[in-house]
C-alpha cells in the first residue's frame, strides 16, 4: 500500500489546499492529511479547530482514501510513523520552490526513504495563501473565490469574535 503524507497548518484551509487533496489523493492508496503547527506563524484557529475544519471539508470529496491527522514533530518522524513512503508538496510558484527544495534536501538528510513529490497548484489557484486569506478578511475583503462558504464563515465568525473581545 503506498501512503503519503501531506503536512501542512492549514489556517484555514484554502481551495489551493484542497485542489492538491484531491489530486494527490489520486496519486497513492491512502493520504493523510497531517495539520501542524508552525512556530513561525501565528494561528487563527487552534488545533482542534483546524483538524475539525479540515476534515469537514475532505468528508466533502467524498473520496474513502484520505485521512486526517494531528501531528507535532518532525515531518519525517510523523512519515515514518504513518508508514509513508511519499511526502506531497504544493507548489504556487519560485518562492515555494525555493523553500521546498530547501527543506525537501534537508527531510533527505533525515530519511532517505521517504521522497517528496511535488504538485504544481492549479494556475487559477495559485495566488492562493491562508496569509492572506487571512488578511483579506480581516480588512472585510471578500475572501470566497479562495475558500469554501463554509471556511469563509469560519474565518468571519473568528474576525469577528476577536473584534467583540477588543471592544
Amino acid at each position: 500500500m503506498r501512503i503519503g503524507v501531506y503536512p501542512g497548518t492549514f489556517d484555514p484551509i484554502t481551495l489551493g489546499h484542497m485542489d492538491i487533496i484531491a489530486r494527490g489523493a489520486k496519486l497513492v492508496d491512502k493520504l493523510i492529511i497531517g495539520v501542524t503547527t508552525n512556530i513561525a506563524k501565528s494561528p487563527m484557529f487552534s488545533d482542534d479547530e483546524r483538524m475539525a475544519m479540515v476534515r469537514r471539508e475532505v468528508a466533502a470529496l467524498g473520496t474513502g482514501n484520505i485521512e486526517v491527522v494531528g501531528f507535532n514533530s518532525l515531518l519525517m518522524d510523523f512519515a515514518d510513523a504513518q508508514g509513508a513512503s511519499i511526502v506531497l508538496r504544493g507548489i504556487r510558484g519560485v518562492t515555494d520552490f525555493e523553500y521546498e527544495y530547501q527543506l525537501t534536501g534537508m527531510n533527505r538528510q533525515l530519511n532517505n526513504r521517504v521522497e517528496t513529490v511535488f504538485l504544481m497548484a492549479d494556475v487559477a489557484l495559485q495566488p492562493i495563501a491562508s496569509r492572506l486569506v487571512k488578511e483579506i478578511a480581516l480588512y472585510d475583503g471578500e475572501i470566497e473565490k479562495f475558500v469554501t462558504p463554509a471556511v469563509r464563515q469560519d474565518v468571519m465568525g473568528r474576525i469577528k469574535e476577536n473584534w467583540l473581545k477588543d471592544q
